[in-house]
């Protein structure tokens, strides 16, 4: 039965239509980032209510978060790309082994961000951009939102597991059920039972608990190809290695999100509270953006993996341009939207903070003005992830929260105060998508190679079979 089924999985990754299957896989992944994204804004737009200083510290914490997610996004994806050459190449058994070792690896993970962040928890937030009357906040909702840290990196991981083998509906419901209950518990917490910004952090880990909990049932499931289990967890450090390398571009991008997002706290933390909250509820509102294209680009992963397993290149190449194709297309209507009501978007948030509404408002439109460059570079980073080009993909990856985006940040504060701090993100975008073309290039011209080697190698397979049977004498 589970041959049978093997099968039809791996019949529906290397067969299917490419633009059929890119939609089908990649459908569920961006909805279940979608709705992760709005619950995380959910946070933002409830605790707003409760004044400028409280939704600033909903974007201080974020750092922090942005580095559980890192160190969960790179077990996830780092074993889920392993899984899906795995599964291509037909080896359930070490597919088995990797998963298995990647969900212990990120509740031990969780434990251990967790703590570190609580022994040093003022002086962090203070570091990464709280004010004085901020700090009081973020302290409060940081306290809770660590509890929920190996919650919260395991269901990172199982989401990765489901969709590393093509189950992208079921990660899609997990995630999306939890992110639902948490946009209905928020209020009720946050005001029902009075307990302001903590609230939002227990409905948060609530939530992120149910999802788990999902995400397990399905992973366990007669559905999934994959099977954890605690004896298949490898006692060396083999497997972690290579969970890490691979995963290594997700850890930096997520990382560096962290690095970045504390720096601009920093920057932005002068021009006050308003300031503050500003770019916040613009970072959020970006990451619902940005989930739409990461949601194409997860769908597309293990279809790329998949065929490279199976060594059927073309379909590689189809499936990079296909996912170029649909996310482009999807950023540019974002940004069109995002452009036009700006102000709208914002005043949702602080509807009667008109300095929140200004500074966030041309932030919106210069960050939407290059949306579409994203579908670039996120899909030649995660090209290059899902088939363990381990190296170009961590350096794209640092490429645009770290290598361009730390300089431009203090060079353009300096320079041009805080209309710097609001160019310097798109300036960084752009500069990320012209240096991962040459990178496209230079890959697909390998892939061409590798396919015309593996063509050489079965036409002379055939030809010396066929030698074989016209000389057989009976």
């Amino acid at each position: 039965m589970n041959t049978v089924r093997n099968q039809k999985q791996h019949d529906l990754m290397t067969k299917t239509p490419m633009t059929k299957l890119i939609l089908r896989m990649s459908s569920p992944t961006i909805v279940s980032m979608l709705v992760s994204s709005i619950y995380n804004t959910a946070d933002t737009f409830f605790v707003s209510q409760l004044g400028t200083s409280a939704s600033g510290a909903v974007g201080v914490v974020f750092p922090l978060t942005a580095i559980l997610q890192a160190v969960g996004f790179m077990i996830g994806s780092g074993a889920g790309s392993r899984i899906s050459i795995y599964l291509g190449e037909g080896n359930t058994e070490e597919a088995d082994k990797v998963a298995s070792s990647a969900v212990f690896a990120s509740v031990l993970g969780g434990i251990v961000l967790g703590v570190l962040c609580k022994l040093f928890l003022a002086p962090i937030l203070s570091f990464v951009g709280a004010t004085e009357t901020i700090l009081p906040y973020a302290e409060v909702y940081a306290n809770y939102i660590l509890l929920g840290f190996p919650i919260m990196c395991a269901s990172f991981v199982f989401n990765h597991l489901l969709r590393c083998q093509g189950k992208t509906a079921f990660s899609m419901i997990g995630i999306s059920t939890g992110g639902i209950l948490n946009i209905f518990l928020d209020p009720v917490f946050i005001f029902t039972f009075n307990m302001g910004i903590a609230g939002a952090a227990i409905a948060t880990i609530l939530s992120q608990t149910v999802s788990l909990i999902l995400l397990l049932v399905f992973v366990q499931s007669r559905h999934s190809v994959l099977k954890i289990s605690l004896a298949k967890i490898s006692g060396g450090f083999g497997v972690y290695s290579v969970i890490i390398r691979i995963g290594a571009p997700s850890f930096f991008r997520q990382g560096l999100a962290s690095i970045s997002s504390s720096l601009l706290n920093n920057r932005v933390k002068i021009y006050g509270d308003a300031a503050v909250a500003a770019f916040s509820i613009v970072g959020k509102v970006s990451f619902i953006i940005m989930a739409i294209m990461l949601g194409v680009g997860q769908g597309f992963q293990p279809v790329a993996g998949y065929n490279y397993g199976a060594r059927n290149y073309r379909r590689v190449r189809s499936a990079y341009k296909v996912t170029l194709l649909i996310g482009c297309a999807m950023m540019s209507v974002a940004a069109v939207i995002c452009f036009i009501f700006a102000p709208n978007i914002l005043a949702v948030f602080r509807p009667d903070d008109p300095d929140v509404i200004n500074i966030g408002s041309f932030l919106l439109r210069v960050q939407a003005a290059v949306l579409p460059l994203m579908s670039v570079t996120v899909s030649t980073n995660m090209l290059l992830q899902s088939l363990a080009q381990n190296k170009e993909a961590t350096f794209l990856a640092l490429t645009r929260q770290g290598l361009y985006f730390i300089p431009l940040i203090f060079i353009l504060s300096s320079l041009l105060g805080l209309f710097g701090i609001q160019i310097t993100q798109s300036i960084s975008d752009t500069l990320s998508m012209l240096t991962a073309i040459p990178f496209a290039v230079r890959f697909f011209r390998k892939i061409k190679e590798k396919e015309a080697e593996w063509v050489d190698d079965n036409t002379a397979s055939n030809e010396i079979n066929m030698n074989v049977f016209e000389n057989f004498e009976p």
